[in-house]
């Protein structure tokens, strides 16, 4: 079985996640705790990692993915140089890893904008990426195998700038 990206409709995500899994379909949408602030109250509440983006897993792509297409809250399947985006199970679970380990640091980093780097530690050790961004303490960091970017805390010890 292989782990595809589902684009979904804004704010549909865990909501579609919620309806694969009930049609007996693997999904997987990463979520994080954010303190939300309104004009009377704080209030602590889980958001996706990624905007309008969750992971399928299929056997079969051809025979499922019109299927998953047809329910509410989808978009489209994500593609990548012509075929569908296809998510290795190792990137999965370094993700996870990743919200799990980095869930309360509070680490900053400085690089410069279009570098290459490969992280050296930690979940997302050996995953190469483009620095799209740096903002805040945050690195945008595009992840090339995955083709999405994801927003990271990263040590900076924990990159290496990559030769080119």
């Amino acid at each position: 079985m292989t782990w595809y990206v589902l684009y979904t409709k804004p704010r549909n995500e865990k909501k579609m996640a919620t309806l694969l899994e009930e049609a007996g379909v693997e999904a997987y949408c990463p979520v994080r705790e954010e303190v939300k602030q309104w004009s009377d109250r704080k209030k602590k509440v889980i958001v996706p990692v990624f905007t309008s983006y969750i992971f399928v897993r299929l056997a079969d792509y051809d025979a499922q993915s019109a299927e998953i297409l047809e329910m509410h809250g989808a978009v489209r399947f994500l593609w990548w140089n012509k075929k569908p985006g296809v998510v290795r199970d190792s990137e999965i679970e370094a993700i996870k890893s990743f919200l799990n380990e980095y869930r309360d640091a509070d680490i900053t980093i400085d690089l410069i904008e279009g570098q290459d780097v490969t992280v050296m530690e930690g979940p997302l050790r050996e995953t190469e990426g483009k620095v799209i961004r740096v903002e805040g303490g945050k690195a945008v960091l595009h992840l090339k195998s995955i083709g999405l970017n994801l927003v990271a805390k990263i040590p900076v010890q924990s990159l290496k700038i990559n030769n080119k």
